[in-house]
């Protein structure tokens, strides 16, 4: 498995694709691993050098004492393309991976093509949301949110008719690890773009699940309006829209890219 090893922690990551063809970087969501992206792999490896990465505290990449910074979060992308010798990346960022592609965007614009900012937020939740979410796994580990992660990712027709994917994506999060969760948690609490979204002069796509309980439409129709020229669209589904409706999900991501 190729791995990066950086100062403080490894991080995990996976190539996919054709050498030579234009890179997407996918950054993956709270809870999840790079696996996320598979049915995106499949039908985008043709048109792109695709990279996944394990967002540090998640998966196989390492979980470095915290509490995280999203300036960290994209650093680790930023090192990722500085040893793979990725000069400009497309960007596809789901939930904290949508925070860290705005990190991006704001702070190393000309190593960023087109983003793609999916069920995500400027702002997401607040401070105190956040600081409950910490201590409650501090204290009962991430088992507990089980039911309630479920819920807010998929919808009941979901559930029902793709229990075995629920459950496989379910079982990554209780995997990850207690303490990279609380410290990605905290990374997320703290980021906050609502006033710097019109300094992104990169194509922006606002993608969001139709019924998403944690970054509701509003909240992506906002990003595409605050960069001025931003582009939204919606899919079904709730938070985890991309697994839940691939296939939509998959063709105005390829529309986005592609230019059109």
């Amino acid at each position: 498995m190729p791995f990066l090893q950086l100062p403080s922690h490894r991080l995990h990551y996976r190539i996919d694709g054709s050498e030579g063809a234009p890179w997407l970087t996918f950054s993956n969501s709270l809870g999840t691993d790079l696996n996320m992206w598979g049915l995106q792999v499949q039908a985008l490896s043709s048109r792109f050098r695709i990279l996944r990465y394990d967002v540090r505290g998640h998966g196989r990449s390492g979980a470095p004492a915290g509490p995280y910074r999203i300036e960290q979060l994209g650093g680790d992308v930023l090192a990722l393309w500085d040893a793979l010798g990725v000069q400009r990346s497309h960007v596809c960022g789901l939930s904290i991976g949508g925070l860290t592609g705005q990190w991006l965007a704001l702070e190393a614009s000309a190593r960023v093509e087109r983003l793609a900012l999916c069920a995500t937020a400027a702002k997401i939740g607040t401070a105190e949301s956040w600081e409950a979410r910490i201590a409650q796994v501090r204290e009962t580990g991430l088992a507990a949110l089980t039911d309630g992660t479920r819920l807010r990712w998929f919808t009941p027709a979901f559930q029902q008719a793709h229990a075995a994917t629920v459950e496989a994506v379910l079982a990554v999060f209780l995997a990850t690890d207690p303490q990279g969760y609380a410290s990605c948690c905290h990374a997320v609490g703290a980021a906050d773009f609502r006033d710097r979204l019109g300094a992104i002069a990169n194509p922006v796509l606002a993608l969001a699940g139709d019924d998403d309980p944690v970054c509701p439409p509003a909240d992506l129709q906002a990003l595409a309006d605050g960069v001025g020229g931003g582009r939204y669209a919606q899919v079904g589904g709730r938070h985890i829209c991309n697994i839940e409706s691939p296939g939509e999900f998959n063709r105005i991501l390829l529309d986005f890219l592609a230019g059109s």
